[in-house]
């Protein structure tokens, strides 16, 4: 019988990017947008952020060939795919040959509409109603015009997982995308609700290149959850573990 569920699972956050990098240095000086001179789509990652995938790639590497991906679903955006490819250099697979590579829009980062490249400031000042129904709907619920709430992610990542046990059941299968798709995708296998995600963001960011990761139990058919921002493949090597929030950074309910 095919099993349900990949027999491992693996979600990571890309590197920290060049967007990362404005988007601190514009809350810093008090700057109402952020200056980043690409489209979201094409945002590089910092150096930095080749420096974390590159050790997280080498942790990959270590596990026994048994262990290692077998598929890679990854998001279109520019950071994601190179954080994929470097991972995949450092640990010695090639794709085709030892790993399948899928770039799937579904694990596109959350759009966010009217509100892109703008600091909480700038969203304080120039949509002070926004700003103000966004505090009170909280961000599981609220879209900004153009843009997309948590629910919509969501409503993209159900199809993503059932193409996940549709076409990868037990295999072991590696997803890298964003900040906001590592929490809806924890909303979905561990069958959260709308206050226990939102407890679990306010936490803290998701770290760049961390790893969130599900083993199958067999008997029970199902996923459970195995590690949580694991960040021990940067420490290890020495690259200094990052935080930052995604582009723009409106306030938290």
């Amino acid at each position: 019988m095919k099993e349900p569920w990949p027999h491992a699972l693996w979600i990571v956050r890309h590197g920290q990017s060049a967007g990362n990098v404005a988007r601190d240095a514009a809350e810093a000086a008090g700057h109402a947008l952020i200056d980043v001179e690409h489209r979201d789509i094409d945002v590089p990652l910092s150096p930095l952020g080749v420096e974390q995938s590159r050790a997280l790639g080498r942790w990959f590497g270590a596990l026994a060939p048994e262990q290692r991906p077998q598929v890679v679903l990854c998001s279109p955006y520019v950071r994601a795919r190179d954080t994929a490819r470097l991972v995949l250099e450092e640990a010695r697979l090639r794709p085709g040959a030892e790993v399948r590579l899928r770039v799937d829009e579904r694990l596109r980062e959350k759009e966010f509409g009217i509100l892109d490249r703008l600091t909480k400031l700038g969203i304080r000042q120039k949509y002070p109603e926004l700003n103000e129904q966004r505090s009170h709907v909280g961000k599981f619920y609220f879209r900004p015009p153009g843009g997309e709430s948590w629910c919509d992610v969501i409503l993209r990542l159900r199809s993503l997982t059932e193409m996940m046990t549709r076409e990868h059941g037990g295999e072991r299968v590696l997803v890298v995308a964003h900040q906001v798709i590592v929490n809806c995708m924890r909303y979905l296998l561990e069958n959260l609700d709308e206050s226990q995600i939102l407890g679990i963001d306010r936490l803290g960011d998701v770290p760049n290149c961390s790893v969130t990761s599900y083993a199958l139990d067999a008997q029970a058919r199902c996923l459970h959850l195995d590690l949580v921002n694991f960040v021990a493949p940067l420490l290890e090597a020495g690259a200094p573990v990052t935080a930052a929030k995604d582009i723009p950074a409106a306030p938290k309910p």
